[in-house]
Parts: C-alpha cells; sequence; structure tokens
C-alpha cells in the first residue's frame, strides 16, 4: 500500500487505544461495514487461449493464491457479514475467472505482502500498491489502475499540503504517504526554517481517516480513491485538501520473472478490451482511475 491509493458507505474503524501509543480514540466506532453499498458481481467467462498458459501449479489447484491486507476502502475491505469486498476484490475475481480459476484472499500485514510472494507463500497480492521503482527491484507488478495523493482537511480549516508546516497529518503506516509524500512535505518545511509535519501514522487507514474526522489530527494523505470515499462518507466533517497530485499505478505484484505477471497482464487487458473491466470501475464509483492499457513494471519516475 500504497501510495496504497480507487468508493461507498462505510463506518470507519476505530482503535480505542492504539498500538505504538500514538493517539487514543474517544467516540470509538464499529468495526464492520454494515453499511457497505450493494454492488453488482459482473459475471466473467473463461478465456481458453489465455487460461492455458497459466503456470502448471495454479492450473492444477484451481486456485490464486492472493495475499491482501484490508481495509482499504473501497478497494479492499470486509462487509458485515466479515466478506471481503471491494473494487480490487471484484477485478481479481473476474481476472481469476478468465483464468478458469478462482482467488483465494489471504490476509496480510501489508509490509509482510512482498515477502511472502517472494517466499511463495502467495502466488500475487493484492493491496492497492503503488508500483515504484525500488518494489520493481524485488518483485514484478501488473498494472491495472491509476491512482494519485489526495489530502483531506476538516471541514472550514484550510490545510495546504504544500504548507502544512507545523500541522498533525494522519497517514497509513508503510504507505507511500508515511515515506515519502508527507516526509518530504516536511523537509521542505524545514529547510525553510519553519516547523515540521507531524506523522502521525496508523496500522490502518480506517484508523487514519478516524482520527481526521475526530479532530485528532490537522490533516489526511492517503490515496485519492480512498480520500474520496472517506470524504464522501462524512461530507459534514470532512473535505479535500489541495489537488490530486503524482498519479502513479497501482499494481499486483508477482515474485521477480514469473511467467504470471504476462498471463495476468493478458487477463486485464481482455477485460479491458472487453468492457468488464470498466464496467467494474463504474460499480464501484473509481471509474477516474481506469486504465486503457494494461502493463508490466510501468513505475512512474
Amino acid at each position: 500500500m500504497s501510495v496504497r491509493s480507487g468508493a461507498r458507505g462505510y463506518a470507519l474503524r476505530a482503535f480505542c487505544v492504539l498500538a505504538g501509543g500514538a493517539l487514543a480514540l474517544s467516540g470509538c466506532t464499529t468495526n464492520t461495514e454494515d453499511n457497505a453499498p450493494a454492488v453488482e458481481k459482473v459475471q466473467v467467462a473463461k478465456a481458453d487461449a489465455i487460461a492455458a498458459k497459466l503456470p502448471d501449479k495454479i492450473k492444477q489447484s484451481g486456485k490464486l493464491v492472493v495475499g491482501v491486507n484490508i481495509p482499504y476502502q473501497p478497494n479492499e475491505y470486509k462487509d458485515g457479514s466479515g466478506k471481503i469486498i471491494g473494487y480490487d476484490v471484484d477485478l481479481m475475481d473476474a481476472v481469476a475467472s478468465t483464468l478458469g480459476v478462482r482467488a483465494e484472499y489471504q490476509e496480510s500485514d501489508f509490509e509482510k505482502i512482498i515477502p511472502a510472494i517472494q517466499a511463495g507463500t502467495y502466488d500475487v497480492g493484492m493491496s492497492s500498491m503503488t508500483d515504484t521503482k525500488e518494489r520493481e527491484a524485488t518483485v514484478d507488478f501488473v498494472d491495472y489502475f491509476s491512482a494519485g495523493i489526495q489530502w483531506a482537511q476538516q471541514k472550514g480549516k484550510p490545510v495546504d499540503p504544500n504548507n502544512a508546516c507545523g500541522k498533525r497529518v494522519a497517514v497509513q503506516r508503510t504507505t507511500i504517504e508515511e515515506t515519502d509524500d508527507v516526509p518530504n512535505k516536511s523537509k521542505a518545511c524545514e529547510a525553510a526554517g519553519k516547523p515540521k509535519i507531524e506523522v502521525v501514522a496508523f496500522d490502518e487507514q480506517s484508523a487514519a481517516a478516524t482520527a481526521l474526522v475526530l479532530g485528532q489530527v490537522d490533516a489526511m494523505s492517503a490515496d485519492s480513491p480512498v480520500t474520496a470515499y472517506a470524504i464522501k462518507q462524512n461530507q459534514d466533517k470532512i473535505e479535500p485538501a489541495g489537488p490530486l497530485f503524482e498519479s502513479q499505478p497501482y499494481g499486483w505484484p508477482v515474485p521477480k520473472g514469473a511467467p504470471l505477471a504476462s498471463v495476468l497482464q493478458e487477463a486485464v487487458q481482455h477485460l479491458i478490451d472487453s468492457g468488464d473491466y470498466r464496467k467494474i470501475a463504474e460499480n464501484w464509483g473509481v471509474q477516474d482511475g481506469a486504465i486503457t492499457k494494461a502493463t508490466i513494471n510501468g513505475a512512474v519516475g
């Protein structure tokens, strides 16, 4: 994750006590998505010519083992019954159907997904993960979406992302927002003789959004679809802060040099060409980040 970065109805997850000693949140909400929207599942037929190219191990098992970190609304999260749903899930399910197998989702800490792929525990990762040059050094990415960074602020309390010196900014731990976006902006503040930005990192994105809703931070930095979703669900509390910037691709990581990459790429392109990809994106309201060409290792910069 991220940029972990693409919208629905949810009850924000909050932690009454957060590990790492950051914040004690009052008014904790539920840990389920009881208001998750009913999103139509796009039915996809098997494409025999593409499915024939799957590695034998996956063909024989009949499943694609997918490592996923949740919650990251609207891309991957659990509904009120505990089922993993979201835009990423529907797209991966469609890819699996195209290949004549099923996707088996296994939950993981975000930072453990790539090592688990390298170890062969998962066939592929799926967690709104930004394809970066640094990550490409260890795994290959099948790029399927374009997302940027979008900040949010409390309603009526303006924060300029490019001049947030002295502000407290919530991020999800290990995302690009924590490792690059906010730290780089903070360094610029310090270089100008201004107070640094205090990065307030949370293990889960929903807790970062909750902190902003409750006014315990001044702003939040997250992937554009995620921020848009949080704002949609809390329109009376939070709003966009500044424009979207630094658009980059989301990718599914697979082992370096694995033949699975080209198969997944071909499956995504098949869904793009058939119109099913666009339909899935529209069903989740994330069509602004839809792509027209699936690529491998398309990191920007």
